[in-house]
C-alpha cells in the first residue's frame, strides 16, 4: 500500500473541495457491450456472471483511482482490489460475500462458486469483517431490470471511499448484448473521466 503525498498530488484542491460536503459522490450509468463475452462463458460452460464480474475487477486494477482509499484522514493507494458483492437466495434475500481477485478466471472462479454455496446455506446478511475492509469494490447485481440509474443507501460519510458499482439486466440492441452498468465513486479522488476509463476498459476485455 503507497501513500499518496496530499500536499503535492495535482488533486489537493479537488480532494479539499468535495471531501468537504455531506455526499461527495459522483455517479455514471451506461450500457456495456457484451455480446462477445456471453458468447465466450457459453462456450465454456461458465457462469456470465462469474464471468463479467472478473472482466470488471481486473478493468478496476487496472486503474489506479479506483484503488485510492481514505483511512485515517490520509490517502492510499492499495495493492489490489477485491469483490465484496450481495448474492441472492432462492427466498428473495441476498447476504454479503467476499470473493478474492486473482488474474486467473478459473481461481477466481471457484471462490465465487464457494462463496455462492455459502450464502445458499446461510440466513440474514451474512455480514462479518471482510466487509470492513476498503481494499475491494461493493458490487451489487439487479437481474431483473434494465436500469438506467441506481440510487444506494448511505451515511452521508465523506470518508467513504469505497466505489459502488451495479450490474442490471442484460438486453439485445439490433443485435448486440448489452449490460447496464452503474459506478458511483469518491468525486475526490476520480472524476468522471476515471470512470469513463473504467467502462471503455471493461468493454475492452469483455469483448478482447
Amino acid at each position: 500500500m503507497k501513500q499518496i503525498n496530499i500536499d503535492t498530488w495535482k488533486r489537493k484542491e479537488h480532494f479539499e473541495f468535495f471531501s468537504a460536503m455531506k455526499s461527495p459522490f459522483l455517479g455514471i450509468t451506461a450500457n456495456v457491450n457484451c455480446t462477445k463475452a456471453y458468447k465466450e462463458a457459453k462456450e465454456k460452460q461458465v457462469s456470465f456472471f462469474a464471468y463479467y464480474m472478473h472482466k470488471s475487477i481486473a478493468a478496476v486494477n487496472s486503474i489506479p483511482e479506483f484503488k485510492y482509499r481514505i483511512i485515517d484522514n490520509e490517502i492510499y493507494e492499495v495493492d489490489k482490489i477485491n469483490v465484496g458483492t450481495t448474492l441472492g437466495r432462492d427466498d428473495q434475500t441476498f447476504a454479503f460475500a467476499y470473493v478474492e481477485y486473482d488474474e486467473k478466471f478459473d481461481i477466481f472462479n471457484e471462490s465465487l462458486k464457494a462463496e455462492i454455496e455459502s450464502v445458499k446455506n446461510s440466513t440474514g446478511l451474512r455480514f462479518h469483517k471482510e466487509h470492513l475492509r476498503v481494499d475491494l469494490i461493493r458490487y451489487t447485481t439487479i437481474p431483473w431490470l434494465n436500469f438506467t440509474a441506481v440510487l444506494h443507501p448511505t451515511n452521508f460519510n465523506e470518508k467513504d471511499s469505497v466505489p459502488r458499482i451495479s450490474f442490471g439486466k442484460m438486453f439485445e440492441e439490433n443485435g448486440e448484448l448489452f449490460l447496464p452498468v452503474s459506478v458511483e465513486a469518491h468525486h475526490g479522488l476520480m472524476d468522471g473521466y476515471h470512470v469513463c476509463q473504467y467502462f471503455k476498459e471493461f468493454e475492452n476485455l469483455l469483448n478482447a
